[in-house]
């Protein structure tokens, strides 16, 4: 058995990879280790799944073993199985950079599997999964480009850390994802609390850095033990079939390319799409080239053309510049029924967002590696396949429909408010009802519109665009607000969300290497412009949040108890909870900290359960004054009741007048207003009625009798 180990020095920490231990049957295999935390990822190759296929089957799985921090699922089924939202996010953010990094022509099955074998609490594990999945592919024969390395990069007391440790994120303001290569940045996906531009492109560049030091290793390392790169299967496109290609269908895709309505453009482009395969591949005729490669040189024609048309006239297939916003149409308030609701339209992208307001018990839950805990404020995206005219599969959410959603939520989650200030739980969801182009975008913008419409006192309202790219040599274009045809043929997807404060969002992925600081300066310079646009349309129809939440939302109250009174609130085996939601109606929710939240469908149950919670947990105080209940009388006096607490009153202390009979002057049930006089060490409480009544009159002195003096004369 032969071991080979490599160690990378990245930003003051070390990085130790090791692979001829673990997997030695995988076309890579490679332990990455930081810490105690240790994972393995694997790279196999398989054939390509069929001559016409002209696309790399891709697949990429990360996953978490409970067993890395000594534990297992807290549920019925005590293995991993389905990906949890944290797996499926990590999956897609070692896909994205890798994803463009194949050989042209590579269209082999290919798998790429990273597991989280041990974890120390300390270093995250999903930068590092980057990193090892860009190494098993590095020493395999899998032809990848050259390496790329990825790194998290957080932001402390306005300084910049390199892979911080969980306890340091914890107080980052940045939580910044970057992958790329030695040359170019390849994926970045970042959530900062409203940094600005200049901000984001300094930690862009620190976390750069980083992965120069990350490549030159993994480079030096795939000299030393890599596999050579198996190219037999690669399938190159025939440069004559691109110039036929062109020359049968160039001017009716130009002419298509004039077409503004998605729907009239598309059908065009599919008639010159059957025009060419009519030509290329005639029925009972063996054909000069393969399905793939007629298919392949069709979709580069397109997009030569239509970057042709960007770059040479700066116009866009839907009549607008560069630089230029679609049309922005925006209905607050859609759905009465509901607790807060938006239409927002951008172009052809439109999104229905809805906002639903609750108590604790509508919180998502979830487990990770950390623990259990739960989102109290999560966006679910939903992607029906009629937003795009077509005909689909209706399930659980794919892997886009998840990476969407979280990317919108974290972009708006930076603006809300408190649980103090704003105690219930939000849902907010995003139902995608027409799609040409960044709907996580029109979810951000129709997502903070019905928070605002549900009453959800955000700080800063958040609006959202994507920009592309187009890049040729030394000549590019941004374009502001891309469709989906100038995503799917450009060369970048930079999505960007935020306030007039700063970015709280932004999503970046490259399909080619090339893009330098300038252009993106450059890209997040006009994003602003357009973020800008977009945001002032949307105060234009909405300038502040609702003063009141809905009258369908359920009422809640939170306040904070002392720790130590939790175990009595909840009682035994949860019976006071129990007991207050029988009465009442209200739902009770309590935190380890002490803070209580009560939800009810209406303010009588409300004020019943809050004031049923204040007389269990609160305390009976010296020289304070209380209204209480007399529950017992008895020769010496009246035992009243205050909060669930019992107190005597002497009879002695009922008035500043002699009471000769407790039950002449009150009976069991009134309320009486008493101050409390001493609480013992054993809880005796001391009252007294007497001592809030004003003190009666004195008696008036009459004056004294004067006698003359003795001496005094007849």
């Amino acid at each position: 058995m032969t071991r080979h180990t490599r160690t990378i020095h990245v930003a003051g920490r070390d990085i130790t990879l090791e692979t001829g231990k673990i997997a030695r049957q995988a076309g890579g295999a490679v332990t990455v280790r930081s810490g105690d935390t240790i994972l393995l990822a694997t790279a196999c190759r398989g054939s390509i799944p069929s001559e016409d296929t002209d696309f790399l089957p891709l697949r990429v799985d990360y996953q978490e073993k409970f067993s890395s921090t000594g534990k297992t699922l807290g549920g019925f089924i005590k293995r991993e199985g389905r990906p949890t939202e944290r797996e499926v996010l990590t999956s897609r953010l070692i896909d994205r950079p890798l994803r463009p990094m194949f050989e042209e022509g590579y269209y082999n099955d290919t798998q790429v599997l990273a597991y989280v074998y041990s974890y120390d609490g300390v270093h995250a594990a999903d930068a590092l999964a980057i990193t090892a999945a860009s190494a098993a592919l590095v020493i395999s024969d899998i032809p990848l480009v050259k390496p790329i390395g990825g790194v998290r990069v957080g932001m402390v007391d306005g300084r910049f850390i390199v892979n911080p440790t969980v306890q340091e994120m914890a107080k980052s303001r940045l939580d910044l994802m970057i992958a790329g290569t030695e040359d170019a940045i390849l994926m970045i996906e970042g959530y900062a609390d409203f940094l600005s531009e200049e901000q984001i492109l300094e930690a862009i560049a620190e976390g750069h850095n980083a992965i120069k030091a990350i490549c030159e290793g993994l480079l030096d390392w795939q000299k030393e033990i890599g596999k050579p790169k198996f190219r037999d299967d690669l399938k190159h496109l025939p440069a004559d079939l691109s110039n036929e290609v062109e020359k049968l269908i160039g001017n009716d895709i130009k002419a298509a390319l004039h077409i503004r309505e998605k729907q009239k453009r598309g059908d065009a482009i599919s008639a010159a799409k059957d025009k060419v395969m009519g030509h290329f591949l005639p029925e009972g005729v063996t054909p000069k080239y393969p399905k793939m490669f007629v298919q392949m040189a069709f979709k580069n024609i397109n997009a030569k053309l239509m970057r042709e048309v960007i770059l040479n006239e700066n116009r866009r297939v839907d009549g607008r510049t560069c630089d230029q916003v679609r049309p922005i149409d925006i209905e607050m308030g859609l759905l009465p029924r509901t607790h807060g609701s938006s239409l927002f339209t951008r172009g052809e992208t439109q999104s229905i967002a809805v906002c639903t307001l609750g108590s604790e018990d509508m919180a998502q839950r979830y487990e990770t590696l950390h623990g259990e805990a739960s989102h109290r404020f999560y966006l679910q995206y939903f992607f029906p396949p009629f937003s795009v005219g077509e005909v689909g599969r209706m399930g659980s959410p794919g892997r886009r429909e998840i990476g969407h959603g979280k990317l919108a939520e974290r972009a708006l989650s930076a603006a809300l408010p408190t649980q103090e200030k704003f105690p219930y739980v939000i849902r907010l969801e995003s139902n995608i009802t027409e799609s040409n182009g960044s709907s996580s975008m029109a979810s951000v913008c129709g997502g903070a519109l019905a928070l605002m419409d549900a009453g959800v006192p955000i700080s800063h309202p958040i609006s959202g665009i994507a920009m592309g790219l187009i890049l040729e040599g030394d000549r590019f274009a941004i374009l502001s607000d891309i469709l989906g045809d100038e995503d799917a043929l450009g060369d970048m997807d930079f999505k960007v969300a935020g306030s007039s404060h700063g970015i709280s969002a932004f999503q970046l992925d490259i399909k080619v290497e090339g893009i330098t600081p300038h252009i993106m300066h450059v890209a997040l310079m006009q994003a602003r412009q357009g973020r800008l646009h977009i945001l002032n349309k949307m105060m234009e129809a909405c300038p502040k949040a609702k003063e009141n939440v809905s009258q369908y939302a359920p009422r809640i109250e939170t306040m904070q108890i002392k720790p130590s009174k939790i175990g009595a609130l909840i009682g035994p085996g949860g019976k006071q909870i129990r007991a207050i939601t029988e009465a009442t109606g209200a739902e009770v929710n309590i935190d380890d900290n002490g803070l209580v939240s009560i939800s009810a469908n209406n303010g009588e149950a409300l004020e019943k359960a809050l004031a049923m919670v204040i007389n269990i947990v609160s305390d009976v105080e010296i020289g304070k004054t209380y209204t209480g209940e007399i529950v017992s009388i008895v020769d010496f006096g009246c035992f009243i009741r205050i909060f669930d607490k019992e107190g005597l009153c002497h009879i002695s202390e009922w008035d500043h007048r002699r009471v000769e009979n407790m039950n002449q002057v009150c009976k069991v049930g009134d309320k009486v207003e008493v101050k409390v006089l001493d609480v013992t060490d054993r809880g005796k409480i001391s009252l007294s009625r007497k001592a809030l009544l004003p003190a009666p009159p004195r008696a008036a002195t009459p004056p004294p009798i004067l006698k003359p003096p003795a001496h005094a004369p007849s």
